[in-house]
């Protein structure tokens, strides 16, 4: 019986053991393979500047989404070209009527602090500090307020985002800057594609 045992279990529970190890390797490797970025992404903006008039620009919802509040508790206010911003609660506000109404700052505004959880966004030779939807680099000791360039890529959008189209296209707009929706990895991820100017 030991015999029988030494002669054929043994090499059987062997053999099963390196198929069920080489079979790990090949799936340990298929899964680094997969790491590799795999974009999928639709048609972008047909322009060569990416800066995109805002007459050519349409909402999905005909009045825009504001967020207004009656009070501001421990709020900071951060004085910038004259005006007024107040920070509280992760975001910039404005004031009128006696209410608060949340507002995207300015490019060039600038900040001695980051508003707090901020993600750190690398695209090219920039770092840049996103922080609910505004792109931040770093100049001297402070922190200013900046477009940012084309192609660079987020995961996540602030709640209050607008769906827009441009060129019969649906894409994703905030704070006048234009994303478009892509597949990185299987995952869902956001790509800038341009920068709504404002023109009256």
């Amino acid at each position: 019986m030991k015999a029988i045992i030494k002669k054929i279990v043994l090499p059987s529970i062997f053999l099963v053991a390196i198929s069920t190890q080489v079979s790990a390797q090949t799936r340990r490797s298929s899964t680094t393979i997969n790491k590799t970025e795999t974009r999928t992404n639709p048609t972008k903006i047909n322009t060569t500047s990416r800066r995109i008039s805002s007459t050519k620009v349409t909402y999905k919802t005909p009045q825009r989404k504001v967020l207004t509040v009656r009070t501001l508790p421990n709020k900071t206010i951060v004085k910038q070209n004259g005006q007024n911003y107040y920070y509280a609660n992760n975001k910039y506000y404005t004031q009128s009527r006696g209410r608060y109404i949340v507002i995207a700052p300015k490019v060039g505004f600038r900040v001695n602090v980051l508003p707090t959880n901020y993600v750190i966004v690398r695209h090219n030779n920039y770092n840049y500090f996103n922080a609910q939807g505004i792109f931040y680099i770093q100049t001297n000791n402070a922190y200013e307020v900046v477009d940012p360039e084309i192609g660079t890529i987020v995961y996540e959008l602030p709640n209050d985002y607008e769906k827009v189209i441009v060129d019969g296209q649906t894409y994703f707009e905030y704070a006048n800057i234009l994303y478009e929706k892509i597949q990185i990895n299987n995952t869902r991820a956001y790509e800038v594609v341009g920068i709504i100017e404002i023109t009256e």
